[in-house]
């Protein structure tokens, strides 16, 4: 048997980074679905947060999971569930771009914090400000 562990920090975004999900409440149901939604696809999510207009989520990849192909299934698969239950006023789209990167395991504690504190972290920091600093930290440019 092999054992791996490699958790991914990924980020993606409403199309247009449209605020959608302007309620906490509708944040938390569509934070659940995605959750329950990657468990039955076998896929391992530690956590998923996000604010009105992005999600956050560290999972952690199997031997046979790529990073490109979990994105796909979790937005395609949300962005249908949101529409199929009319959670927004006009059809909902995830932007096609996401981040991803790789969190030792000396730094778990400190994302999942990060990834659970988002409505506190977006009261002092736009979304807008969050991007750039992960394009600066992580050298995206």
């Amino acid at each position: 048997m092999s054992y791996i562990k490699i958790y991914i920090h990924i980020v993606f975004f409403t199309k247009n980074r449209i605020p959608y999900f302007n309620t906490l409440e509708l944040r938390v149901k569509i934070w659940k679905h995605i959750k329950e939604n990657a468990t039955e696809k076998g896929i391992f999510m530690d956590m998923v947060n996000g604010y009105s207009d992005h999600c956050h989520c560290l999972i952690s990849l199997s031997s046979n999971q790529n990073i490109e192909n979990i994105v796909q299934l979790i937005k395609g698969e949300s962005s249908y569930w949101i529409n199929k239950n009319n959670l927004t006023q006009e059809k909902f789209a995830w932007q096609e771009e996401y981040f991803a990167v790789s969190v030792s395991e000396s730094k778990i504690e400190q994302v999942r914090h990060y990834i659970k504190n988002q409505n506190i972290h977006h009261q002092k920091k736009t979304f807008q400000e969050e991007y750039r600093q992960f394009i600066e930290r992580y050298n995206f440019e």
